[in-house]
C-alpha cells in the first residue's frame, strides 16, 4: 500500500473517531414544544405554591396552570407527557458537594459501614482493600473509601500495620468517611516522606504512637499532600468516575451538582467535560481559596473567564475546621466522650484566626463571595468575627455568605448570622448518618439535640439551604429532606424534635434557596414562566408522605427541557 493510501486511510480513521466523538458528546436538544399535565406540580413559588401542569417550549418553562389551560396550548408538535397523578417540582440543587466524588466508587475500594455500606470491622476493611490491590499494577496506589472508625467493632482507625497486612510493596490508603483523615501503610509513609522526625503541619496533626512513630493516621492538613496524590486520578479514569457521578446524580433528581474545594484542575477538566456534554448537570463552583490567594489578594481572579451557561463559579471556599465525627470540629466545649482520655479536648481549627480574618478580608476588598466550612461553633465563631471584620471595612448589601455545615451553631450564632446577612448550609442528614453517635459520643444529649438548626434559622428569618456533601454521604436529596422532617437517626430515635421543619421548607432548601444562595434565583429553583426546564418527577407527593418522603421514587430528571432520566 502506497504511502498516500495510508494517509487516506489514516484519515478516515481518525475522521471517523471524531465524528463518533462528536456524536457521543453533542448535547441533545429539547423538544420544541412539551407538557406536563394531570398531576401535583409544587413549583417553589411562594405566590402560587401549587398546580397541576407546566407548559415548557425549549429549555424554559412558558406556563404554569391547570390541565385545562395547558392543554389550550397543545398542538399537533407538542409531546405531552401524563403525570398520571405524580409530583413535579424543580430539579433538585446541591448546595454544597465534591462532585464528581460519588463517582469515585467504581474505581476504588468502598469501605463503608453501615447505614451505608456493610464493613462491620477491621477484617473486612483489610479484606476489601486486598480485593482491590490485585486489580492494580506494581507500585500503583490502593485506594479504599469511606471507612468509619467509630462505626467498626474495634471503635479506632486502621493504622500502617493494618495496612501493611494487604500490601508492603504497593502504597495504601483508607480514607474516611469525613475526607478529613487518611490512614495509610508504610510504603505510603516512605513516598510522602513523612517519618519520626516529620513536623506537624499547621491546622494538621501526624499521629503518632508512643514511641513517637508514626501510626499511619494523617489528620485535616496532614493528608493535603496525600491527597493530591492518590487523586490525581488519569485522563480516562477521571472520565470513568465523572460518568458514573453523572449518572448517580440524574438518578436521584440533581439538576445542579456543586464542586466544594475545587482545584484549578479539577475545574478544567470538570469544565471541558461540561462544554462536550459529558456533564449534563449544571455546576456551580467553589474554588479553593489557598490555591487563588494570591490572585485573590491582588484581585485578578476572573470568574469571567471559567463562567459558561452550565458552569458557574460562586465564591471561594476555605475550610476553616474540621469534622466532628472525626474529633477535629473546633467546638467551645469539649467533646462529650473525651478524645484519647483528654477531657479538655476541643478540637481545632484547621486556620488560624488570624490568618482567616485576613483571607475574608481580600475576598470582601476585592467584591468576591465565599463559603466557609465550619463544623463547631467555636470554627462558627471565627467565622462571624472575620466576616463582621470585613463587613465594617468593606460593606456589602446582600452579599450571602456562606457557612458550610454550620452543624453545630448556637442560637446566639443564628441570631448573628441574621444581622451579617449570612447563610448557613446545614448537614442536617448527619441526624440520620451519625446522630446517634454524635448523641452517645462527640456532643451529648444537650447539643446534638440542635444540630443543624433549621427552626432557629426560621425563627430569625435566615434563609438557609441544606446539603449532601457526597461523596461523605450518598446523594440522596430525598434522605436529606427526610432529616429536615423528621430528625430521625439510623436506628429510628428523634433526634432534636424542636427542630424539624415541614416539608415544602425541606423542599426549598434543596431547590429555590439554595439556587437563592449562589445567586441563581433568577432563572433556576422553581417552576415559574421564564426560568430554566430543570425539573424532576415523583413517584408520591412529598406533602402526603413526610414520615416515608426518603422512600419516594425519582421517575424523571429533565434538564434544560432534556429527559436525561427515567426510570
Amino acid at each position: 500500500m502506497s504511502k498516500s493510501t495510508w494517509a487516506l486511510v489514516a484519515l478516515a480513521f481518525f475522521g471517523g473517531l471524531y465524528v463518533l466523538f462528536q456524536m457521543a458528546t453533542r448535547t441533545p436538544e429539547p423538544p420544541a414544544h412539551q407538557v406536563f399535565i394531570d398531576g401535583t406540580v409544587l413549583t417553589m413559588n411562594a405566590e402560587a405554591p401549587i398546580a397541576q401542569a407546566i407548559s415548557v417550549r425549549g429549555d424554559r418553562i412558558e406556563a404554569v396552570g391547570t390541565t385545562e389551560d395547558i392543554m389550550a396550548l397543545v398542538t399537533d408538535e407538542t409531546e405531552v407527557h401524563d403525570l398520571l397523578g405524580r409530583t413535579l417540582l424543580p430539579g433538585f440543587i446541591d448546595a454544597h458537594g465534591h462532585f464528581p466524588g460519588s463517582g469515585m466508587y467504581s474505581l476504588v475500594a468502598n469501605l463503608s459501614s453501615p447505614p451505608v455500606g456493610d464493613v462491620i470491622d477491621m477484617a473486612m476493611l483489610i479484606e476489601r482493600l486486598r480485593a482491590q490491590a490485585q486489580s492494580k499494577a506494581p507500585g500503583e496506589w490502593v485506594i479504599g473509601l469511606s471507612y468509619d472508625d467509630t462505626a467498626i467493632a474495634e471503635q479506632r482507625h486502621p493504622t500502617r500495620l493494618d495496612l501493611d497486612k494487604v500490601s508492603t510493596e504497593q502504597p495504601v490508603v483508607a480514607l474516611h468517611s469525613s475526607l478529613h483523615f487518611a490512614t495509610v501503610n508504610t510504603k505510603a509513609l516512605e513516598l510522602l516522606g513523612i517519618d519520626s522526625t516529620t513536623p506537624d503541619p499547621e491546622g494538621g496533626v501526624i499521629v503518632r504512637d508512643e514511641q513517637g512513630r508514626a501510626t499511619g493516621v494523617l489528620e485535616e492538613n496532614a493528608m493535603m499532600s496525600l491527597m493530591q496524590e492518590v487523586l490525581g486520578f488519569g485522563a480516562f479514569e477521571g472520565f470513568l468516575m465523572t460518568k458514573a457521578a453523572v449518572k448517580d446524580y440524574a438518578q436521584h433528581g440533581v439538576t445542579t451538582a456543586n464542586m466544594g474545594a475545587a482545584s484549578q484542575e479539577q475545574m478544567k477538566g470538570m469544565r471541558m467535560m461540561s462544554n462536550w456534554g459529558v456533564i449534563p448537570q449544571r455546576l456551580t463552583v467553589m474554588p479553593l481559596q489557598t490555591e487563588n490567594d494570591e490572585a485573590i489578594t491582588q484581585g485578578t481572579f476572573d470568574e469571567r473567564e471559567w463562567d459558561t451557561d452550565r458552569f458557574d463559579v460562586v465564591g471561594f471556599k476555605i475550610v476553616a475546621d474540621g469534622s466532628i465525627q472525626g474529633y477535629t470540629g473546633y467546638l467551645s466545649h469539649p467533646y462529650h466522650v473525651p478524645y484519647k482520655g483528654d477531657a479538655d479536648y476541643r478540637g481545632y481549627a484547621r486556620v488560624s484566626r488570624e490568618e482567616l480574618f485576613r483571607q475574608v478580608r481580600e475576598i470582601f476588598k476585592h467584591g468576591y463571595k465565599v463559603a466557609i466550612h465550619t463544623n463547631g461553633d467555636a470554627s462558627i465563631n471565627d467565622a462571624l468575627d472575620a466576616i463582621e471584620a470585613a463587613l465594617r471595612e468593606f460593606p456589602a448589601n446582600d452579599h450571602r455568605t456562606i457557612l458550610i455545615h454550620s452543624q453545630m451553631s448556637r442560637l446566639d450564632q443564628v441570631e448573628r448570622m441574621a444581622r451579617l446577612g449570612v447563610t448557613p448550609s446545614f448537614f442536617t442528614a448527619h441526624v440520620y448518618f451519625w446522630g446517634d453517635r454524635h448523641r452517645d459520643i462527640f456532643m451529648g444529649p444537650e447539643r446534638a439535640e440542635n444540630i443543624s438548626p433549621s427552626q432557629w434559622a426560621i425563627q430569625n428569618g435566615v434563609r438557609f439551604t441544606t446539603h449532601l456533601d457526597t461523596p461523605v454521604v450518598p446523594m440522596r436529596p430525598l434522605r436529606a429532606v427526610s432529616a429536615m422532617v423528621n430528625r430521625l437517626t439510623s436506628s429510628g430515635a428523634v433526634l432534636g424534635a424542636d427542630q424539624r421543619t415541614d416539608v415544602m421548607t425541606a423542599l426549598r432548601a434543596t431547590t429555590i434557596d439554595a439556587a437563592w444562595q449562589v445567586g441563581q434565583e433568577d432563572r433556576l429553583g422553581s417552576i415559574e414562566p421564564g426560568k430554566l426546564a430543570d425539573l424532576v418527577v415523583l413517584s408520591g407527593n412529598p406533602l402526603e408522605n413526610t414520615d416515608r418522603v426518603h422512600e419516594l421514587k425519582v421517575e424523571r430528571t429533565v434538564i434544560g427541557g432534556v429527559t436525561i432520566y427515567r426510570r
